[in-house]
């Protein structure tokens, strides 16, 4: 068997992704706070970047009328025989500028903002300060403290609460039985039935029917079994009521209201206007740099220099190619997301004419046709954007649901179909509320031709409870 060497021509078909390429993949998903603060990096990073000054800010015109006036220099660098001024010449001097949206509204002014409040372990840690001088008591009051959730409850079992200290179990119980008795009253404890206990105590009901109930007949309440509930007990359902409503006014989540959820502001990467009868879509570039190659680090390119060596030039011409590849891959970027932005207007204008009840069904694909893109993309697009409409601020993944064919030939979004069991149920009979059966009719004669697990599913997504859960006897 003899061993040779020889050569064959073989022609293949690669998917190779140039640096450029992978650059304006990676910029796609970001979101305009993202981009900014990738571009202030990348200049901190790269010589040849720099942001244009605001003074020196003007029209495209304008920039262009200077830039005929200039003379040539004679020393020009062709670099390799290639006119890069040629080719790049829009991003040398005044670099890419975006597209303002002088017609947007300005931000929520500095007065909305929120200031921050004292936290639930904040709130409980002065209380325990201020009712004890025992060291040991204090310390395993804050080991508590830590161990209480957002609502509240403690999330630690008392023996587990000894092993830390390690502490007696009963000087354990002792802090807590404290803690118990400190504002909101409910806080540290271990379920729902001793929070609503707690509170019925503090409130002087030891030894009522609503102390029973939630000691032994919370199954029977949760359920809305008010008949059965009253039969246990011994008392008319007159008796009862009162009862109840105590127990419905008190609080389940006792600590919540001290661990609020902080307010988040969105700032729409996109707005959509209406210009006379058309919608338009303006990019929101504000606080993105405006950059440019730095004209300064450009002159070292020059091969007439006699002070710029070879290895000064190699590194420039380096950082030169990386600054040309991020700008427009920037531009690049602006332009997809816009193109995306004006395809979701196309195929969503009865919803921004008129609401949800008008979004009609969308897919990727949809979108990636309308504009001679690919799926992938317009998905990466959509990702950590926003959309300023005239219905609100959606995010721009909201616009793209699944549809149900009705009965008149149209298809039919599940956002809307959502929207339309939500009124449904918001306009029912509290003392006979529908059954999930009894919305398929209803939207069967609207030509909705639905399963009983669908809407079920759909009620469950809108954390609506069961007709049962919703019946109001009195």
């Amino acid at each position: 068997m003899s061993i040779s060497q020889k050569l064959h021509t073989k022609l293949v078909q690669k998917l190779i992704l140039t640096p450029s390429l992978q650059q304006a993949i990676k910029l796609l998903p970001m979101s305009t706070l993202e981009l900014s603060e990738l571009l202030n990096q990348e200049m901190v990073e790269n010589p040849m970047l720099e942001e244009v000054p605001t003074e020196e800010l003007q029209p495209i015109e304008a920039a262009q009328e200077k830039a005929e006036e200039k003379k040539p220099d004679n020393t020009k660098d062709t670099w390799d025989d290639q006119d890069y001024e040629y080719f790049f010449g829009d991003y040398l001097d005044d670099g890419y500028k975006p597209r303002t949206a002088s017609e947007v509204k300005e931000l929520p002014p500095i007065e909305n903002t929120l200031s921050t409040a004292a936290s639930l372990s904040d709130h409980l840690l002065w209380q325990l300060s201020m009712q004890t001088d025992d060291a040991a008591l204090r310390e395993i009051g804050e080991a508590i403290i830590v161990n209480l959730d957002d609502d509240g409850y403690l999330v630690a079992t008392v023996e587990e609460l000894a092993r830390m200290g390690p502490w007696p179990t009963e000087e354990v119980e002792r802090a807590l039985s404290l803690l118990q008795s400190f504002d909101p009253i409910g806080v540290a404890s271990r379920d729902l039935q001793e929070c609503l206990l707690l509170q019925l105590r503090h409130l002087g009901m030891q030894g009522t029917p609503a102390e029973r109930i939630v000691t032994e007949h919370m199954r029977l309440l949760q359920n809305h079994q008010v008949p059965e509930l009253a039969r246990k007990l011994g008392i008319s359902i007159d008796e009862l009521k009162p009862h109840i409503e105590v127990i419905r006014h008190l609080d389940p989540k006792p600590g919540s209201r001290l661990n609020p959820s902080q307010s988040q502001y969105v700032i729409p990467d996109v707005y959509i206007l209406k210009v006379e009868d058309e919608y338009v879509a303006v990019l929101n570039e504000e606080g993105l740099p405006q950059l440019r190659i730095s004209p300064v680090y450009r002159r070292l390119l020059d091969k007439g220099s006699m002070e710029n060596t070879d290895e000064t030039r190699a590194y420039v011409k380096d950082k030169f190619r990386s600054a040309l590849w991020l700008i427009k891959s920037v531009e690049q970027r602006q332009k997809t997301i816009h193109k995306v932005a004006s395809s979701i207007i196309n195929f969503q204008r009865d919803f921004l004419d008129h609401g949800i009840e008008y979004l009609r069904p969308l897919v990727l694909r949809d979108v990636a046709n309308d504009i001679g893109m690919h799926e992938s993309t317009v998905s990466r697009v959509v990702t950590n954007k926003y959309m300023h409409t005239p219905q609100g601020v959606f995010e721009m993944k909201y616009f793209f649901h699944s549809g149900i064919a009705s009965s008149f030939g149209e298809a039919v979004s599940s956002v809307t179909i959502k929207q339309r069991i939500r009124k449904l149920i918001e306009q029912e009979d509290p003392k006979k509320p529908m059954s999930d059966s009894k919305i398929v009719s209803i939207l069967q004669r609207e030509g909705l031709e639905l399963a009983r697990r669908t809407i079920a599913k759909y009620r469950e997504e809108l954390k609506i409870p069961t007709s049962n859960q919703r019946k109001v006897l009195y």
